[in-house]
């Protein structure tokens, strides 16, 4: 069994993912869902940068493809929710970046994204209650999964492909699931404050 120092003995790796991705989506839905009104999801603060509905749509885009995608050997989730998400005239890439498309989430439609995000961290929360230890050190063919079930070439985005390229299970929930997502709802986080909306 795969144990991570700091979490007590026999806490393995899996569940510890469990527990963080639990907090994750406690902090987004305490600090972000129940605290900004839907009507301020697509404003940039400042005069510019991102806005909510980017991040959460950029954030939920890879947590899909590396779990039900590169790990799991499916088309991405993302395909089933284009059409509600209001993106289907748009290219299977979009919100892949880190750069907002202002013209895919200009009008991306609020409660379809939600939606889309709960079913990413359900699906992955019923993937990890079946899953065995032995498989976090599988590497996964990830960039010809990319290309080939997710359509996302790898030569407008081999940072991608390079990125994730001979990444154990283990990593790729680490980092595009926990560690990207933790990052990307702490700039919500700050969003929200600069919006005065802070609870405190």
């Amino acid at each position: 069994m795969t144990e991570l120092a700091g979490y007590g003995r026999g806490m393995d790796l899996i569940a510890w993912i469990r527990s963080d991705l639990d907090a994750l989506e406690a902090r987004f839905q305490g600090g972000i869902v129940r605290q900004v009104p839907p009507a301020r999801w697509g404003e940039q603060i400042d005069g510019g940068g991102s806005t909510l509905h980017h991040l959460l749509l950029h954030l939920t885009r890879h947590h899909d493809l590396a779990v039900r995608t590169v790990i799991g050997g499916h088309p991405p989730r993302f395909l089933d929710h284009r059409t509600p998400l209001g993106l289907a005239h748009l290219p299977p890439t979009v919100g892949i970046a880190e750069a907002e498309d202002r013209g895919a989430t200009g009008d991306v439609d609020h409660d379809a994204l939600l939606a889309f995000a709960a079913a990413t961290v359900d699906h992955t929360r019923a993937w990890l209650d079946h899953v065995g230890s032995l498989a976090l050190d599988t590497v996964p063919p990830a960039s010809h999964r990319l290309a080939t079930l997710a359509e996302i070439p790898d030569d407008h985005y081999g940072w991608l492909h390079e990125m994730w390229a001979g990444k154990t299970v283990a990593w790729l929930l680490q980092w595009p699931v926990i560690g990207h997502g933790n990052a990307h709802v702490g700039e919500m986080v700050s969003i929200r404050n600069r919006m005065g909306l802070s609870p405190f």
